[in-house]
């Protein structure tokens, strides 16, 4: 099966939910690195990271937007979507009950017709606004915030001036 092939399938089953036809997927070897999140290796700690992930999110809607493979690697332009009403997210954040929305880039690499590892780059800034963890883009909160960041910047420049 093509990179690009294996890559569907393997989203096809997050739009399921379907952890155990990705365990299924993943090379034994199976690293999948997500930016901001971390690292997590082999079919039961990245197993553990999706679960988490769809518990907290239990209506999360996966869309693919484009699949372009060559190689052995395939690249996956996403969109996930849905209620923060269930877990805490994989990495500790409370349930808001709100809706999140986030977008990525995955970078899937595929031999034998096993996904041997995935290098996701994810939309951090989408995620922390949509969690409310920053203000909405262009509102009077994130412009507060990066005055208040820029005096800081600056406090800080002159104090090392003054004191080394």
């Amino acid at each position: 099966m093509a990179a690009a092939d294996t890559a569907r399938v393997y989203f096809e089953a997050h739009s399921r939910h379907d952890v155990d036809a990705l365990r299924a997927l993943w090379d034994p070897e199976v690293v999948i690195e997500i930016t901001s999140q971390g690292i997590f290796r082999g079919p039961e700690e990245c197993g553990h990271y999706f679960d988490g992930l769809y518990r907290a999110v239990p209506d999360a809607e996966m869309i693919v937007d484009r699949i372009v493979g060559e190689d052995g690697v395939a690249v996956v332009q996403w969109r996930l979507r849905g209620n923060f009403s269930g877990d805490p997210l994989p990495a500790g954040i409370d349930a808001t009950g709100g809706w999140v929305e986030l977008r990525g880039c995955d970078v899937v690499e595929v031999s034998d017709g096993k996904v041997t590892r995935i290098t996701a780059y994810i939309d951090g800034m989408e995620l922390a606004r949509s969690l409310g963890m920053l203000p909405p883009m262009d509102s009077a909160g994130e412009r507060a915030m990066i005055s208040a960041f820029n005096l800081a910047t600056k406090a800080r420049r002159a104090m090392r001036e003054r004191f080394g």
